[in-house]
């Protein structure tokens, strides 16, 4: 049996609703930047996606009550980023068991407080392997689902071959995301792979803005950009 089409029966079995290939030796520079050597040396990514829940997404503007903020950080963001690091396990040990080299990606954990990123981009893998490109929100917006989708990776060496490119941007003139943002962290420029992520989105903003909003409750959410985006909105 073919490799990718055994990996996307996996998938399947756990309900993935987004599953794509990249070849990652076009954005090797950022890669290391981001992750160094241990990263750089796998020329594969497999990216795989859940689906949020939109009737959770679409209260968001009322995430100050605490049902609301709670369902979207329980349901939107624990136990999806659960889910998906065990999906990404069970097939990196298929993989592993094959003979192939594999690091799995968690879905959503910070290494590096100063930029404020994980080691590797899972908005690269899913970029690079056709299934959205990266929004005005530095998010990456699925055409079906637009960004309420999370990701988590798997790099690899296993022979695989790409599923597609980076998407077209799409945005346009639109500029919802950077509008209705609370702290105005992001500058409404396009994306630009050649560029620094500083010069479209102020990663620091949103972080003191989360923080501030610790200080008057347990519970606190934004996700008003993963909310606006009408490439979701229109996806129900």
């Amino acid at each position: 049996m073919n490799l990718e089409l055994e990996l996307r029966a996996i998938a399947q079995k756990y309900n993935i609703d987004h599953f794509g290939i990249a070849d990652l030796i076009v954005a090797h520079g950022f890669i290391e930047s981001q992750g160094g050597p241990q990263v750089i040396q796998y020329p594969k990514a497999i990216s795989i996606g859940l689906t949020l829940f939109h009737d959770i997404i679409d209260q968001l503007p009322n995430r100050k009550t605490r049902s609301v903020s709670i369902a979207y950080k329980h349901h939107c963001y624990d136990i999806i980023n659960n889910r998906l690091d065990l999906i990404v396990s069970e097939m990196s040990s298929y993989l592993q068991r094959l003979g192939f080299r594999v690091m799995p990606i968690p879905a959503s954990k910070r290494i590096d407080d100063k930029k404020l990123s994980g080691v590797f981009s899972h908005k690269l893998a899913a970029n690079l392997s056709g299934l959205g490109w990266i929004g005005k929100s530095c998010l990456l917006i699925t055409p079906s689902d637009g960004p309420r989708v999370r990701f988590a990776t798997i790099l690899t060496n296993a022979p695989l071959e790409s599923t597609g490119t980076a998407n077209d941007n799409k945005c346009g003139e639109c500029e919802e995301c950077v509008t209705i943002c609370p702290p105005k962290a992001f500058s409404g420029r396009p994306f630009n792979s050649n560029e620094e992520r500083e010069i479209r989105y102020d990663a620091h903003k949103c972080d003191q803005y989360f923080k501030s909003m610790r200080k008057t409750n347990d519970w606190a959410t934004c996700g008003m950009c993963v909310y606006i985006c009408p490439y979701g909105r229109n996806s129900k």
